[in-house]
């Protein structure tokens, strides 16, 4: 039985590319800052929860835009929709933001070029619904099991690790790691993958930018949050890390613990 959620959220260093995080409440926003803890028992429309991460790029203005107006644009689109399927309500809400994204991209040359990544979550009962364009991630961290990385990077490097032409240690350390394949305003249709997960009683949910996993192995990442029972210190041992490894771009971290 679901009965809380407990979010942090941290988001600090460079600003060339500003990360969004929206809490379910959909009215607190989290930017790059200190750390912030909100619940996430509020039903949006007809879904339970939501949870989303936006990493903007295009410029620090067209990016943060970009950013800040598809969380507000998805948000609003799942209060009205009037379904009850979570996979049609959520890529109903990703298409309108899409769409407007793209023709306010026309109409404004300062805004040419924007785009955003996009992951989101909901949770219904013990199941997890998952949708994600470019590479902000989310993993699944039980007590025992590896790590579990839900969602699929849509980036160059991605692309190359499963063509076998380089690795994924190789992939964090590339030129190209930066290039991405989708996101939201880049084009007149944006497909987002889906992805349905059962989840455990034990499980952390971890919803994160490049910023982080760039910088910090998954093996860290599990080991720092399997150690901590507070995840408000894991999340702030996970941006520590990644800046003391040389973070150079924006670090949002959002962790989940359903049950």
């Amino acid at each position: 039985m679901l009965t809380a959620f407990t979010i942090v959220s941290l988001s600090i260093r460079s600003l060339s590319r500003l990360s969004i995080l929206l809490a379910t409440a959909f009215k607190e926003y989290s930017f790059p800052g200190p750390g912030i803890e909100t619940p996430a028992d509020t039903a949006v429309g007809n879904l339970p929860n939501l949870f989303i991460v936006a990493d903007g790029m295009g410029g620090h203005k067209a990016g943060d835009y970009a950013s800040r107006h598809t969380i507000e644009r998805v948000v609003a689109s799942v209060s009205r929709n009037g379904g009850d399927e979570p996979v049609s309500i959520i890529k109903e809400a990703i298409n309108k933001a899409n769409e407007i994204l793209v023709a306010e991209s026309r109409e404004d040359e300062t805004k040419s070029g924007m785009g955003t990544t996009l992951v989101i979550g909901t949770i219904i009962g013990n199941k997890l619904f998952v949708a994600n364009i470019g590479d902000s991630r989310l993993y699944i961290v039980g007590s025992t099991e590896p790590i579990r990385q839900i969602t699929r990077d849509h980036s160059l490097v991605d692309e190359m690790v499963r063509m076998g032409e380089i690795n994924a240690d190789e992939a964090r350390v590339h030129p190209d790691k930066n290039i991405i394949t989708r996101a939201v305003g880049a084009a007149e249709h944006v497909e987002a993958d889906f992805f349905e997960v059962e989840l455990s009683d034990d499980d952390k949910i971890l919803l994160c930018t490049d910023g982080l996993t760039n910088m910090v192995r998954d093996e860290e990442i599990l080991d720092i949050i399997r150690k901590n029972d507070n995840i408000e210190d894991a999340a702030s041992q996970l941006v520590g890390m990644a800046n003391a490894n040389g973070g150079r771009d924006n670090i949002t971290v959002m962790i989940i613990k359903p049950f």
